[in-house]
């Protein structure tokens, strides 16, 4: 089994994650991910896979994460949103990153993981970052425009709403059913999109 320091050694030299972003490998140096699982799971909890949080959901695989936020490029001061906030351990990444200056809104649809979540985060002396309950709506539109928005559940299509929700100029990573796909809004009507193969999340679910 892995150690933290293993585990952040697979990710540098191994999988190769860390690649473009400093912050990145400085954000899971602080952000230990054995705050963000159950006591059931603590001795895989730096191995490189997705370990389930209950309620058919996980935490996604810390290659996979990582690999995302790279494809996010976060910068200090962004407002990002969060989308299947889960954990917790992807909004609380993403607080680090963006720093005092910057703001991470986690959306969760599953009342008992807003709680798990928050209660996770909560373990950190975070000032820029919540988690709320989503409704039917994708996202959330009432703090939007964001800059970066990560979706961790796999959408059929990308979903209108949320592009609607990016700021022009800004990122959205998300994962279309095994691809991961990185979209950069480059006009209200338009935006440049790369593909990504081969990963596996749970379904986003949009009603």
């Amino acid at each position: 089994m892995f150690t933290k320091e293993e585990l952040i050694d697979h990710l540098e030299n191994g999988t190769q994650v860390f690649r473009s972003d400093k912050s990145l490998k400085d954000a899971f140096l602080a952000i230990d991910r054995k705050d963000f699982v159950s006591e059931d799971y603590a001795e895989e909890v730096y191995e490189d896979y997705a370990l389930p949080i209950g309620y058919e959901q996980t935490i996604s695989q810390p290659t996979t994460v990582a690999f995302m936020l790279e494809l996010l490029g976060v910068e200090k001061g962004d407002k990002v949103l969060d989308v299947g906030s889960g954990s917790g351990f992807t909004s609380a990444l993403l607080a680090h990153m963006v720093g005092e200056s910057g703001k991470v809104i986690g959306v969760e649809r599953v009342q008992e993981l807003v709680g798990f979540g928050q209660e996770n985060l909560n373990k950190y002396d975070f000032k820029n970052v919540e988690i709320v309950k989503s409704d039917k709506e994708v996202g959330l539109s009432s703090d939007a425009p964001y800059d970066k928005i990560l979706v961790s559940a796999a959408a059929e299509e990308v979903p209108k709403k949320l592009l609607e929700q990016l700021k022009v100029g800004g990122t959205m990573v998300i994962p279309i059913y095994d691809n991961i796909w990185q979209i950069r809004k480059t006009s209200e009507t338009d935006t440049n999109i790369e593909k990504f193969e081969r990963f596996e999340f749970v379904p986003l679910i949009i009603e």
